[in-house]
């Protein structure tokens, strides 16, 4: 027979499902005062909290749940749980950095698979955002003519890294790409050299020279 506790749970997963969330929260709060030793009333306040964007509320009551879970040594895959929703409600406040931390002490629990895709959807966000941070038009523009100094002393290779580094530094200007694909063309690599051309024509449709 169910026990008052998992009675309560059973009717806040009922309002759960039915998006009655505020309900959902009283009754895993019922469940939580009747048996505050079950880590899974903690995890699933927190999906709870988590699917009404109070991600601060998320944060504090998983981190509960995973103390809850080592004091009453509790299934490692809870605490793994709880240990990524943590995670991802950082992603959500935009602190990447925690979330990754977060996310690698869930792993460390449990090698679950979708805690895995997750975490790597937010090493992707770092990098991008990391890539972002990095845009510099005015810094570009000193490669790309460091570049162009490079190639008319028919340094190619050497004009190709500060290409890159124009590139990288503003990846939406087609002037780099093109200026690269010459020096390409001079070393005999022509599937690169297309390749540019390519990137050039899709950043800039009217540029002529990356017809050429």
């Amino acid at each position: 027979m169910a026990t008052p506790a998992l009675k309560a749970k059973e009717l806040g997963n009922k309002a759960y499902k039915a998006k009655q969330f505020d309900a959902a929260i009283k009754h895993y709060d019922e469940a939580i005062a009747l048996d505050p030793t079950d880590i899974t009333f903690y995890n699933n306040k927190g999906a709870v909290n988590f699917e009404k964007g109070d991600y601060e509320g998320v944060i504090e009551v998983c981190l509960k749940a995973v103390d809850i879970g080592r004091d009453e040594g509790s299934d490692y895959k809870h605490i793994a749980k709880a240990l990524a929703r943590v995670g991802k409600a950082y992603m959500k406040l935009d602190d990447l950095d925690k979330s990754i931390y977060y996310y690698d002490k869930a792993i460390t629990e449990h090698r679950d698979p979708n805690i895995l895709n997750e975490r790597s959807q937010v090493l992707k966000m770092v990098k991008e955002k990391e890539k972002l941070a990095y845009i510099n038009p005015e810094k570009s523009q000193e490669e790309k003519a460091k570049g162009n100094d490079k190639f008319k002393q028919g340094k190619y290779a050497e004009a190709i890294e500060f290409y890159n580094e124009a590139i990288k530094r503003n990846p939406s200007d087609h002037v780099p790409f093109s200026n690269r694909a010459a020096c390409y063309t001079k070393l005999m690599e022509f599937g690169l050299a297309m390749q540019d051309c390519d990137k050039c024509i899709e950043l800039n449709p009217t540029f002529i020279k990356g017809y050429l």
